[in-house]
């Protein structure tokens, strides 16, 4: 079965927000505790589209396998370079290279549009397979916050892993 990592599109955000709940509600890649419904997911769609930001789904036999995405890493305008990546697959994609083509896209995506950072806030230092994707696409650990969230009856870290995107800091972005 051909994958095939395309934009995503208003139809798609159903399979997304399926994908999303049982991240949600299952694991620690999101420290959200209760999972957004349709119309929540939309929005977030919706805003992220608007911006420009790149939103890609991996698709197979019509089925979505997962979904990528960066959005604004942080609201402040010298921010405006840095771009946050997001990465969510079915169970079933898990650890078949998906998520990596999802990256792999979503990385070139970004310096398209002339991000020159892609930073990772990867929920839970127990999160290896993220943790391995992210080194595996040239992301460099930058550091770990400590307990900063608590899911699940215990307390979770936060990995911070970045990556240079075309020409980094090498240059002015303007």
């Amino acid at each position: 079965m051909p994958i095939l990592i395309r934009p995503t599109e208003l139809h798609d955000i159903s399979a997304i927000t399926r994908i999303y709940a049982h991240a949600v509600l299952h694991g620690t890649a999101s420290f959200e505790t209760e999972p957004p419904d349709e119309a929540e997911m939309t929005r977030r769609f919706d805003a992220l589209r608007a911006g420009g930001f790149p939103y890609v789904v991996a698709e197979s036999d019509g089925a979505i396998l997962g979904y990528a995405y960066a959005g604004p890493y942080r609201p402040r305008p010298a921010y405006r370079f840095t771009v946050e990546d997001s990465v969510y697959l079915t169970a079933a994609a898990q650890g078949r290279g998906i998520g990596r083509a999802l990256l792999d896209r979503l990385l070139v995506e970004s310096e398209k549009r002339g991000y020159r950072q892609m930073v990772a806030v990867i929920g839970d230092s127990a999160q290896v397979p993220s943790i391995r994707l992210h080194k595996a696409a040239g992301f460099r650990h930058t550091g770990t916050f400590v307990s900063v969230g608590f899911k699940f009856g215990r307390w979770l870290d936060t990995v911070l892993m970045q990556k240079e995107l075309g020409a980094g800091d090498g240059t002015s972005p303007v």
